[in-house]
């Protein structure tokens, strides 16, 4: 399993085998009522979905869990009130959505959790991810961001059968 503790607001240490990783959280911190849009990092286990990459900025990862390289089709629904809410979706999209294709390299390795998809329910948040870090370890929308050199180490250590358990400080 994998286990964050928030170290401040924004913060927090991911321990995984022995190890810690430092992390950025959420805006506003992290919080066990999340809505979405609230910039907060959900309490809670969320199993481990699948793995995205950016192809044309790194090589295929290992990783035990499902994994795809991202398109710039990619986007992921958040959206409360549309059927693909907190889905991945293909652009151009009408519906409210985040595109996962990005300039910025903090989408170049994603690990999907499972929070709030089976099934999803509106407003309780979406697009919770594990992601690359900026530099300085910005605060994320709500998820847990990581080195993306810590990314590209984790993923072949980690199975379908992993959880993330995100504590509260």
């Amino acid at each position: 399993m994998l286990s964050v503790h928030p170290t401040a607001r924004s913060r927090g240490l991911l321990r995984f085998e022995g190890d810690e990783y430092p992390c950025a959280l959420g805006r506003s911190g992290v919080l066990a009522k999340k809505r979405e849009g609230d910039g907060a990092t959900p309490v809670g286990s969320f199993k481990l979905r699948r793995v995205f990459y950016r192809a044309d900025r790194l090589a295929l990862p290992q990783s035990g869990l499902p994994l795809r390289a991202l398109t710039e089709r990619d986007g992921w629904c958040d959206d409360p009130a549309h059927g693909d809410y907190n889905r991945l979706v293909a652009l151009p999209f009408a519906a409210s959505h985040e595109a996962l294709w990005r300039d910025d390299r903090l989408y170049d390795v994603i690990i999907v959790i499972g929070h709030n998809d089976d099934p999803p329910r509106a407003l309780l948040g979406s697009a919770i991810f594990i992601h690359c870090a900026s530099d300085d370890y910005a605060p994320t929308e709500g998820c847990v961001a990581l080195a993306r050199e810590t990314l590209i180490d984790l993923a072949p250590r980690l199975t379908p059968d992993m959880a993330l358990q995100i504590s509260e400080a």
